[in-house]
């Protein structure tokens, strides 16, 4: 869920502290993710909700999702090995991986009307290009984009050619 709600990579999923989760400005830290960059990126209200409920019965001090050994973050295969699970136990025979979870999060969002640049902040790229690969397979839907000159002839009235 959080990787969908914010975009997350699974190394940034992994490397999430407590600390990190933003509920009065509805916000996770990204601590220096990929090219060692902090960042800001979404929470859902509903993805707030679901953490308090693992916060109440896991009670996890630094790490969100600590690791088998202590002081150590949950490791990144394991993540991975947990969401192959959870696809195969839904019935999803559909290649995917926690990362289709991170190109669905940005594609939503555009076709949501979400500004390109917006998204390249919230996925931590600093090339423009890298988020435009993401969205390549996007069904952007132009039929519902008006031209500018037919909304300028609707205001001043004029609906002829």
């Amino acid at each position: 869920m959080i990787a969908y709600s914010g975009g997350l990579r699974v190394s940034e999923i992994a490397h999430l502290k407590i600390s990190d989760i933003d509920s009065e400005n509805m916000q996770i830290l990204i601590r220096q993710g990929k090219g060692d960059l902090d960042r800001f990126t979404l929470l859902s209200k509903a993805n707030l909700e679901v953490l308090r409920q693992y916060w109440k019965q896991y009670r996890p001090e630094e790490w969100l999702f600590p690791g088998k050994l202590p002081g150590q973050p949950l490791r990144t295969r394991a993540i991975q090995d947990a969401f192959s699970k959870m696809r195969n136990k839904a019935g999803i025979n559909k290649k995917a991986s926690i990362h289709s979870l991170r190109h669905s999060f940005a594609t939503h969002l555009l076709e949501d009307g979400t500004d390109i640049l917006r998204i390249q902040r919230l996925l931590g790229h600093a090339n423009l290009n890298t988020t435009l690969l993401y969205l390549q397979v996007t069904k952007i839907r132009l039929l519902h984009v008006k031209s500018p000159l037919d909304t300028l002839l609707e205001r001043d009235g004029k609906h002829e050619s």
